[in-house]
């Protein structure tokens, strides 16, 4: 069956089937521990042209532009759950892998290619692609394992795969400009291109996502669903407008969703679970569409090679690079160790792969199967190991889980006086006590108590235990005497 000649009824039949099974088969991923990655791409691998499906999918093109779209929706959402005012603490650190980390990289896995029998274009090409982590892996993986990282390492990881991608799109250019018009490229040139494409996409997407949050709050919206709708333009803007401007829009984009989601926001909640369900499925369809680009066939043939790279990356390329840009940092060897190892690909170097397809260079489709079986293993060795080896290199917060419940208040005018939950610890004062007995401000209020799969409506006589999440209206000139009661509110 080839797609591109399909009704539109029937695409959306195969393109609905795809969603649901790659949806129901993730609780089966949640329960195993096999990455998300893996469970998409092996979908659309059964459906291709040599699976069960027999849909036969082989334009490179459209590929790449649907791997950039969903890409920038991913980022977007990332950025919008990414706290600048958090994240600026480990702006240096992940910056330096976002750059060196990622030049490093890449070097190494070229050399180690070239040594394994690759010719210096096809190696150069391997090590440009696969040089960056991606985000989407990143993100889901750190979700959907329910590993809760301390802040420190957590932030680190996530910044480091939101901002790493641009390099990796540049390197990969560079390296295919080389090799198709070698006489023509200009060292200088090209870091003059390199800085320029990150200035540019840094500042208009810091200037779209304030002034997308500037409007939000000025100019209120009837019905509160034209929100998103107006957000998932920003974000169509937020990558577009800096790619046109020679910048990098995947740069633009994730700094757009961290300055937007920065501020108070009207329905911020119904927003974010907008964007994140629109990332989720950009993601699915991503990697359903990679799969179906793939050839089992010529994956085998690539399986030798793609699996000496794939060892070299995750054991010696990526932990070289950390520790480089991390010791300087004073992280901990622990932590060190900890980031080089989850350094997850995913579809990013895939949709990378598609470009030397598209520039017609030399043994291109023979990259892209490599590319891909790197990116299975990676899938398969690290992914499969992140909660493991997070209890062992003691990486996992000492927070505890977030609330089975959450209470929100959302409107079109942003509140002054805020709902927070707080987890009642057995080292704070507050446990044990009924709220009778704690000078809670009169201005602030428990509104819900949260125990187990009970939720209670509070009162005087009403006993604070440890492991209860509590919700407490509090107002601002409240805040501080609050969190002396109650510690730091959940989630911030």
């Amino acid at each position: 069956m080839n797609i591109s000649a399909i009704s539109p009824a029937l695409f959306l039949a195969t393109f609905g089937g795809l969603l649901v099974l790659s949806v129901m088969f993730s609780r089966a991923s949640v329960r195993t521990g096999i990455p998300l990655t893996l469970v998409f791409l092996g979908i659309g691998l059964l459906a291709g042209s040599e699976g069960i499906g027999r849909i036969n999918f082989e334009d490179y093109g459209l590929a790449f532009r649907l791997g950039s779209v969903a890409l920038a929706f991913i980022l977007f959402d990332g950025g919008l759950n990414t706290r600048w005012s958090h994240v600026r603490h480990v702006l240096a650190p992940a910056g330096a892998l976002a750059t060196v980390g990622v030049i490093t990289t890449g070097a190494i896995v070229a050399v180690g290619a070239h040594l394994l029998g690759l010719n210096w274009s096809e190696a150069c090409l391997i090590g440009a692609i696969v040089s960056s982590t991606d985000a989407a892996a990143v993100f889901s993986v750190l979700r959907a394992s329910g590993v809760h990282l301390k802040k420190k390492v957590g932030l680190t990881l996530e910044l480091e795969s939101g901002i790493n991608d641009p390099l990796a799109v540049i390197l990969t250019t560079l390296v295919i400009q080389i090799i198709v018009d070698r006489e023509h490229v200009s060292a200088l040139q090209e870091v003059v291109s390199v800085l320029r494409e990150v200035v540019i996409g840094g500042v208009a997407g810091v200037g779209i996502g304030i002034g997308a949050r500037r409007m939000l709050v000025r100019y209120p919206l009837r019905p509160s669903g034209l929100y998103p709708a107006l957000t998932v333009g920003i974000a169509c803007l937020a990558y577009a407008v800096p790619t046109v401007m020679h910048g990098s829009g995947f740069l633009g984009v994730y700094v757009a969703g961290i300055a937007l989601g920065e501020g108070a926001l009207p329905y911020r909640n119904s927003m974010v679970r907008v964007h994140d369900a629109l990332a989720w499925v950009s993601q699915i369809g991503m990697f359903l569409v990679l799969g179906l680009l793939a050839s089992p066939s010529r994956l085998v043939s690539a399986a030798p090679i793609g699996l000496a790279v794939a060892l070299l990356l995750g054991v010696f390329a990526r932990p070289v690079a950390v520790a480089l840009c991390l010791v300087p940092f004073r992280y901990r060897a622990r932590e060190v160790a900890y980031v080089g190892w989850v350094g997850l690909r995913g579809a990013v170097p895939i949709v990378l792969a598609t470009l030397p397809v598209l520039y017609l260079v030399p043994g291109a489709e023979h990259v892209f199967d490599v590319v891909f079986f790197i990116v299975l293993i990676n899938a398969a060795m690290q992914g499969t190991s992140v909660p493991w080896v997070t209890r062992k290199l003691k990486a996992e917060s000492a927070e505890p889980p977030p609330p089975p419940a959450v209470l929100e208040i959302e409107g079109q005018q942003t509140f002054t006086t805020l709902i927070h939950s707080y987890s009642i610890d057995e080292a704070l004062s507050v446990a044990g006590l009924p709220l009778s007995e704690i000078p809670v401000p009169a201005d602030s209020a428990a509104m819900l108590l949260v125990r187990g799969r009970a939720l209670i409506a509070p009162r005087g006589d009403t006993v604070l235990t440890p492991g209860d999440h509590v919700y407490l209206l509090v107002a601002p000139d409240d805040t501080a005497f609050v969190q002396l009661l109650f510690g730091q509110p959940e989630g911030e």
